[in-house]
């Protein structure tokens, strides 16, 4: 089985993408950022280091410090694919990122983005 071509693109690559559709729906690249720390457990300072190092995509994830056990509640469809029925890890893991960058740049507020309501109600039971 081939890998797919985007694992190996620099996440230094992607990220200003992920900054310029949340940018153009009036949010920040700070909080694109915050997303990022959120799913993957970087510091701000690792993040931009990897952003320096020009990581590879499948790498950036591979790497991450403790990627964020509530990141199973990011559920729907993204680029026409449902996110739960993703089965290749690194993939699902991307798109987890892409579904978070999607919601940020529609709007939606951030502790709906990062899950705090629903963990908060989870922690409640």
């Amino acid at each position: 089985m081939t890998k797919h071509r985007i694992y190996s693109m620099s996440f230094a690559k992607v990220y200003p993408l992920l900054v310029a559709k949340a940018e153009k729906k009036g949010r920040t690249k700070a909080e694109v950022d915050e997303v990022i720390r959120w799913l993957t457990g970087y510091s701000q300072m690792a993040l931009e280091g990897q952003l320096e190092n020009k990581t590879a995509y499948e790498d950036f994830f591979a790497q991450a410090p403790r990627m964020n056990p509530s990141r199973s509640m990011i559920t729907g469809v993204v680029c026409g694919v449902r996110i739960e029925t993703i089965e290749e890890p690194i993939m699902r893991e991307i798109r987890y990122l892409d579904k978070m960058v999607d919601e940020l740049a529609k709007g939606k507020a951030m502790d709906k983005i990062l899950r705090s309501k629903r963990r908060e109600q989870a922690a409640r039971r």
